[in-house]
């Protein structure tokens, strides 16, 4: 095969991955600027009127339970793939994740909260496919070229985050519902473009059946290797304090500039605007320790969410947009770093599993015990973030490379 036709099957590759996470995360992204004012804000919905919970709790669930289930889903479909196709696995989870969208809207047409909780979960499983497009990038793509489609990648990830507030700021005075529905359409469309782009998965291997598989190989193995273990403990302080701050600024421009869901999502596009600039600038870096380079990074973050936590509306809102600069240099980096020292050796799709499964146990630990801190106040939690991606900053610039 040419070299040309190569550069150019890799290219393909590539659109079909970051289409295909986009539309994902879209779906992931439009309940942001629609639950805090939900469930905290002066809407007023049945959903949020369960037991006598207190709404900020409710809220908290409604959080966690997807990242719950990207937490199974990230563990389990990245070592699945590695077993029975990348295109396979890609093309169920998009299906899966547009029935789950779809329930969502049916719960909040018919007031259920527990229905909408099984739907965000349901929804949360399914969205863990990125990390089997992270692997299909890796096993295709090579040395520098594999950090800019990691890059390439997450820009359209952050791009999805963008146009997921877009869209539900845009489609919710048609109604409450019709955000997840366009979602879901979307993904039903994005997951038809990917059977019929992405070459075909060869048979599956041979050996155990698909849940033993699942159950035996999942990708939290991995954290038996001490080089991994080390590493990983790491990205999880960065995570838990990453998770804190995305899952509670929109509270907290709620709080205190007392934005609605448009000023919500204005701030998400722009702050997912500057994220998807800065992983493009990542991808063109090759630093000799990326991990060093990476520690100044979660550094950098670190400052912007406890300058946030600390400071007034301007500067608050000034802090949240510039802390998207170095989380996204962060994020390519670590993922690329990861992927050249551990992958070919534990697969591609387990290692990218492990990415996926740490932050998604930070989004559940920053979601439940967050919740109990913004009940007294939503600062503390985003100085607390603050202070455990410093840690992580201080770790990382101590690694031997």
């Amino acid at each position: 095969m040419s070299r040309v036709h190569m550069e150019r099957s890799q290219t393909l590759l590539v659109l079909a991955a970051c289409l295909l996470g986009c539309l994902s995360t879209i779906g992931a992204a439009l309940p942001y600027p629609i639950l805090p004012p939900l469930f905290v804000g002066p809407l007023h919905h049945p959903v949020r009127d369960f037991l006598g919970i207190a709404p900020k709790m409710l809220f908290g669930i409604a959080l966690a339970v997807n990242p719950l289930g990207l937490l199974i889903g990230s563990a389990l479909l990245g070592p699945v793939s590695d077993r029975h196709g990348r295109r396979r696995t890609l093309v169920f989870t998009a299906v899966a994740a547009a029935i789950g969208h779809l329930l969502s809207a049916w719960a909040l047409v018919a007031g259920s909260y527990p229905l909408f909780v099984l739907a965000r979960f349901v929804t949360g499983l399914a969205e863990g496919n990125a990390a089997v497009a992270r692997a299909m990038l890796a096993d295709s793509i090579e040395g520098p070229a594999r950090t800019q489609a990691f890059a390439w990648f997450n820009s359209a990830l952050y791009i999805g985050w963008l146009l997921g507030p877009l869209l539900a700021g845009a489609t919710l005075a048609f109604g409450i519902v019709v955000p997840f529905v366009v979602a879901a359409l979307a993904l039903l469309a994005g997951g038809a473009l990917t059977l019929r782009v992405l070459p075909a998965d060869g048979p599956p291997l041979d050996g155990e059946g698909l849940w033993a598989h699942a159950r035996d190989r999942h990708s939290l193995n991995l954290l038996v290797v001490p080089a991994i273990r080390q590493l990983f403990t790491l990205q999880l302080l960065f995570t838990l304090g990453l998770t804190a701050f995305y899952e509670f600024y929109p509270v907290w421009l709620v709080e205190v500039p007392a934005f609605g869901p448009q000023g919500i999502a204005a701030v998400t596009a722009l702050l997912c605007l500057v994220m998807a600039g800065g992983s493009m600038l990542a991808g063109r870096l090759h630093p000799a320790q990326p991990l060093r380079v990476a520690a100044w990074c979660a550094a950098l973050a670190a400052l912007c969410i406890l300058s946030e936590a600390l400071a007034g509306p301007g500067l608050g809102l000034v802090a949240i947009v510039a802390a998207g600069l170095p989380i996204s240099g962060y994020n390519a980096l670590v993922q690329a770093e990861v992927s050249h020292r551990f992958g070919a050796e534990h697969g591609q799709g387990a290692v990218m599993g492990l990415v996926s499964t740490v932050f998604c146990i930070s989004n559940i630990l920053a979601a439940v015990f967050g919740a109990m801190l913004a009940l007294f106040d939503t600062r503390a939690i985003l100085a607390l973030g603050a202070v455990l991606s410093a840690a992580a900053a201080a770790g990382l610039a101590r690694m031997r490379h």
